[in-house]
């Protein structure tokens, strides 16, 4: 989890400072190769060293607890973006520690994505809430009209590539021999945002009507009607995975963030907003379309875009 800004000053601690004190690389940092976190760590302790602060004297200056300053510079905790701002404009260096921060962020998603992945390639059974088209269900055009985008430069466009091949192949779990049981949650707004390439999105729409008729497979639209809801807030996509083992995880990601939950308690709590979305004991004009209607809802999109685009 990341460090909260405010909610990280208080009470001076203790530990910490003889680990950086006459050192400006942090204690985690011993090697040529280092992740994002790490250099805005040794970067930290660097500007610190070159100011003549001690933790103590940064602390006080800053307002910011010593051991979390010193969790920071060695790579324990990474902070919020408000946290680099101050310490940008304390020691006059732009936005230089924000830009490491983005750089670091980026790493802990790519890793809490990388794990997601991992579970979810031995995941049992799925249950999936997503605002927009999911992934396990996009076609490759669909991904690479929408990841890779015309004005991308060429090195923004290699990686993109990458990523669609690594989102094709996380698809193949659905059509082997032993499939996991996946519930698909979808908003309706997946469906009533077409791209502007009459043919991808047709094949698109194509992919989910065929997606209805297959065993392991269930999809429900989450219609407008059905109003607001709590995933809402966080704009993301929640992910529960099961495993052979009878053990759950959460995932939730947003734009550019994501987090694996483990903790049961929290899981459960995940597990319960997506129940009461998919079964509300509401009247019908608010609860997710079954998966019968929900198919015949997808076919007739698909049917009247042919149609419109004939």
């Amino acid at each position: 989890m990341t460090g909260t800004g405010q909610g990280d000053r208080g009470v001076q601690g203790k530990q910490g400072e003889q680990s950086t004190e006459g050192d400006s690389r942090p204690r985690g940092d011993r090697t040529n190769e280092e992740s994002g976190r790490a250099a805005l760590g040794r970067t930290l302790a660097y500007l610190r060293a070159k100011a003549g602060k001690s933790l103590a004297q940064l602390a006080e200056e800053t307002a910011y607890d010593k051991s979390y300053l010193w969790r920071l510079e060695v790579g324990q905790r990474l902070s919020k973006r408000a946290v680099m701002e101050d310490l940008d404009r304390y020691y006059g260096t732009g936005d230089l520690l924000v830009r490491l921060w983005t750089l670091a962020r980026k790493d802990v998603y790519e890793d809490r994505y990388k794990e997601a992945v991992r579970l979810e390639a031995s995941a049992t059974m799925m249950q999936i809430y997503t605002p927009g088209m999911p992934g396990l269900l996009q076609t490759e055009d669909f991904a690479r009209a929408t990841m890779s985008p015309p004005w991308f430069s060429y090195e923004e466009a290699e990686l993109a590539e990458e990523q669609v091949a690594g989102r094709m192949a996380r698809q193949q779990r659905l059509a082997g021999g032993s499939p996991p049981d996946v519930r698909f949650l979808i908003d309706e707004a997946a469906l009533r945002r077409p791209l502007p390439d009459a043919r991808i999105w047709a094949g698109q729409l194509r992919r989910l009507v065929e997606a209805t008729a297959q065993p392991s497979l269930v999809i429900q639209v989450l219609p407008f009607t059905s109003g607001a809801h709590p995933l809402m807030n966080g704009g993301g996509s929640l992910t529960l995975l099961w495993q052979a083992d009878g053990s759950a995880v959460a995932y939730m990601e947003g734009n550019a963030c994501g987090e694996v939950f483990e903790e049961q308690a929290v899981v459960t709590r995940y597990r319960r907003i997506y129940d009461r979305l998919r079964d509300q004991a509401l009247s019908r004009r608010d609860q997710a379309l079954s998966p019968e209607d929900s198919a015949a809802f997808i076919k007739g999109m698909w049917e009247g875009h042919q149609s419109w685009s004939a």
